[in-house]
Formats: structure tokens, C-alpha cells, sequence
């Protein structure tokens, strides 16, 4: 069981605010103030600092976050382990990008539950960041994600490598091989900033000294479906990953469009806390559902 200033540590956390921790938590701002001294007492190092008006973590803060999120869901899951116990059932609580949970991952699923068929499941389809903020909370157990994150905080497998693909509609007005140049004359279906797609792209066009807006024609849009379903429709190019076009390509709904000097493949991820007691079932899990 967690401390309940440990809880108060990762609430001002959340927040880097004293005030907003206390309104969250129902107490006062001084009592979540006693708590912090009685941690920095406790662990003979100070936690917090402020530069100017900003509250920040210390080195030995940061230390005992990392230390405190790990032990924070561990503890969500252990109690989560003992109501399947008492109840005579088993769960799996995940999460899983856009991409991922749409079209990478259910063939797999499908497989692993034929063969699990007494585990209920719980999805939690987000972005990278969300997705990381409900692991470090205990709201699911490990998820599988595309993005870039800050790997120190977290055991990683390599889940599967994907080619991020140009691909149009049959009879969009382009030609089948094109540079990179060529392609911004073009319009583009392009994901919303906080995807995974998103950043991949952009983090290559900046290779290139491109950016998004580099691209005066562009359509906006919020998930992966979409963008393939105006890319359907002839009305520009997307980027998606192959997995999630594969389908289209075979029936002659999509075609792909071959960008001569812009090449680009992304690992996805399956993560969970560094540290956490169930590293064993986690690399079990990653196992079967991989495949």
C-alpha cells in the first residue's frame, strides 16, 4: 500500500502546482505542503524547486517519481489482481494508438483470445502521450504505441517495424514515382499534431529542412481512418502505415505513390513501467500476442 503523501507527490506532480494538487485531493494547500516536507525529511533531499514562479522537480525528485509511478501501478494492478481472484476472472487492460489498435494488433488479438477465452479485455485506444500518462497511472497495465517517448522510464520490446507509405485513390491525378520536391505540389491528407503518423513525418521532412506547412495544400483530419477514407475518394495524398492500407492496396481502392528520395520506416512499441514487479507476465503477454 502507497504512503498517502506518496499519492500527494505524484498529484503535484501531475500538476506542478500546490494549489491544483489540493483542490484534486480535498485537502489544503498547506497540508499538501506538510506532506512534501515530510518526504524531503524523509529521503533527506529537497523535491521540488522553483525557477521564478515555476514549480520544477529536482534530480532526486525526478528519481523518486520515476520510483513512485512504478510502484503507483504496480499497486493498481495488484488490487485489480485480487478483485479477478475473488471474483474468478481474468483481465487484460491495455492500450494501443490508433494505428496499432485498428489494424496491427487485431489479427493478433483475435489469436490470442481464441486461446485465452476465460481473460475479458479492456482497449484503450489514445494517443503516445495519453497512453503513457494512463500506464504511469495505473489505468492500464502496458500499451503498445508508435510514437517517440522517453524510453528511460519504461522496458520496451520491439513490437513490429512498419513503412509509412504515400498512397492515393486509383484514379487520383499523380503520377506513380515522384520526388519529394514533386510531392509538394501535391495535396495532402495529413493527421492531426498530436499522432504518431504526425511526428513521424514531420521528424523526417526536417531532414529534408521541410515542414508540414511546407505543403500549401493540406486537409487536416483525426484518425487513420480518415485519412484512408478521403485518400479513397481521390482527395490527396496520405501517409499511413502499411499495415493499415494493406487491404485497400490488394483490392485497387488505394495504390501506392513512390517518393524516390523520402523513405520511412517506424518501430512500435510495447511498453511498460521500468522496474515493475510483473516484468515477467508483461514479457509473457508481449509473447503471445506477438505471435
Amino acid at each position: 500500500m502507497l504512503d498517502f503523501r506518496i499519492h500527494t507527490f505524484l498529484c503535484v506532480c501531475r500538476h506542478m502546482n500546490y494549489t491544483k494538487a489540493a483542490a484534486e485531493l480535498k485537502i489544503t494547500q498547506p497540508a499538501v505542503s506538510q506532506h512534501i516536507r515530510y518526504l524531503e525529511r524523509e529521503y533527506q533531499t529537497k523535491l521540488f524547486d522553483y525557477t521564478g514562479k515555476h514549480l520544477e522537480l529536482t534530480p532526486a525528485g525526478r528519481i523518486l517519481l520515476h520510483a513512485a509511478a512504478t510502484v503507483s501501478h504496480d499497486n493498481a494492478m495488484l488490487k485489480q489482481r485480487l478483485h479477478e481472484l475473488q471474483q474468478n476472472s481474468k483481465s487484460l487492460v491495455f492500450g494501443a494508438t490508433h494505428t496499432i489498435g485498428e489494424f496491427e494488433i487485431i489479427d493478433k488479438l483475435a489469436d490470442f483470445l481464441h486461446t485465452h477465452d476465460d481473460v475479458n479485455i479492456r482497449m484503450k485506444i489514445a494517443d503516445t502521450d495519453q497512453l503513457l500518462k494512463a500506464v504511469d497511472e495505473g489505468i492500464i497495465d502496458f500499451a503498445i504505441v508508435e510514437g517517440f517517448f522517453e524510453q528511460e522510464q519504461y522496458e520496451t520490446l520491439l513490437f513490429s517495424s512498419e513503412p509509412l507509405l504515400a498512397v492515393c485513390g486509383m484514379t487520383y491525378d499523380a503520377p506513380v514515382s515522384m520526388t519529394l520536391a514533386d510531392l509538394m505540389k501535391e495535396r495532402m491528407i495529413i493527421r492531426e499534431k498530436s499522432a504518431g503518423t504526425r511526428e513521424l513525418l514531420e521528424r523526417n521532412l526536417a531532414e529534408h529542412s521541410l515542414t508540414i506547412t511546407d505543403f500549401p495544400y493540406r486537409h487536416e483530419v483525426g484518425s487513420p481512418q480518415a485519412a484512408k477514407g478521403l485518400a479513397c475518394r481521390n482527395c490527396g495524398i496520405a501517409f499511413l502505415y502499411g499495415k493499415s492500407v494493406r487491404r485497400e492496396l490488394a483490392q485497387g481502392i488505394l495504390r501506392e505513390i513512390k517518393i524516390r528520395d523520402f523513405s520511412v520506416t517506424h518501430s512500435f512499441s510495447f511498453l511498460w513501467r521500468k522496474g515493475s514487479m510483473y516484468s515477467t507476465l508483461f514479457r509473457q503477454i508481449y509473447t503471445q500476442l506477438k505471435g
